[in-house]
């Protein structure tokens, strides 16, 4: 991938924009003067050295690639002419052949970061339309390498189920850390010590699951295997419904996904 490629973010002041923005300028795959960035009210104070516009019809104009990273009710009033140029959303739910049509380009990727994007930790599926080129498929593996890790898929629906499991992924581990937190605060512990206990919990178990080459279910069997606190405490949240409290969140979320492509 060229650093000389322009590349235009629609969305590029939002959370995720930005972090995809960032990770590409850390991993030197744009320079600043070839980036393109639009946002909708106030022009944000980062990345001074790229070109901020309201006008994403602008920043299609001066883009060879595209990044559609907005909200999929915020896309459907987008009416942006990118005939022929490379379109990558990163929106949920929305499918290849209404991104196609909408922008009069053949040439379009369904990809799905998450927000750890913003520390170069996503992991993001995508799939590519049958006119997408290798030289394509090259640019839009670099853009998500630099922000994580990335597999192309082989269905959209791959897509739409990962929109839960990866794409909401961060959610979950905040949503567990929340609950251990408010726990250990019930019972006594200051705020403080319970979110950094919480926290380097969170982030410990990250690195130990990236590190080892056993899957998560080796992991839990071999805590259940010491019968001790950490069995009492997997067996009493699988009592409670754990297991199917995540399928059911999973599953609510692909159901969602498949809804918004239906609605485009």
């Amino acid at each position: 991938m060229s650093v000389s490629l322009r590349i235009g973010i629609i969305g590029g002041g939002g959370w995720l924009g930005g972090a995809i923005a960032g990770s590409m300028l850390d991993a030197g795959l744009v320079e600043p003067r070839n980036l393109s960035l639009s946002y909708r009210s106030e022009q944000p104070a980062r990345f001074p050295n790229a070109f901020w516009t309201a006008d994403n019809q602008a920043l299609a104009d001066r883009s060879d690639v595209i990044l559609l990273s907005v909200r999929p009710d915020d896309w459907h009033p987008l009416d942006i002419d990118a005939s022929g140029k490379l379109v990558i959303s990163v929106m949920a739910g929305i499918r290849l052949a209404a991104l196609s049509k909408r922008h009069k380009t053949s040439r379009v990727v369904r990809a799905l970061p998450n927000a750890a994007a913003e520390v170069a930790k996503s992991y993001t599926p995508w799939i590519g339309a049958r006119d997408v080129t290798e030289s394509d498929r090259e640019i839009v593996r670099a853009i998500f390498k630099a922000c994580g890790s990335e597999d192309e898929v082989a269905r959209e629906s791959d897509i739409d189920y990962l929109t839960g499991l990866s794409g909401s992924g961060p959610a979950f581990p905040a949503l567990l850390a929340a609950a251990m937190m408010r726990d250990a605060v019930a019972r006594g512990l200051p705020a403080e010590i319970a979110r950094r206990a919480v926290n380097m919990v969170m982030s410990g178990a990250g690195r130990l699951l990236e590190s080892r080459d056993e899957s998560p279910d080796d992991v839990v069997r071999t805590f259940l295997g010491y019968r001790g606190t950490t069995a009492a405490a997997i067996e009493g949240m699988r009592a409670a419904g754990f297991d199917a409290s995540v399928a059911e969140g999973l599953s609510a979320a692909f159901k969602k996904s498949v809804s918004m492509g239906d609605a485009s």
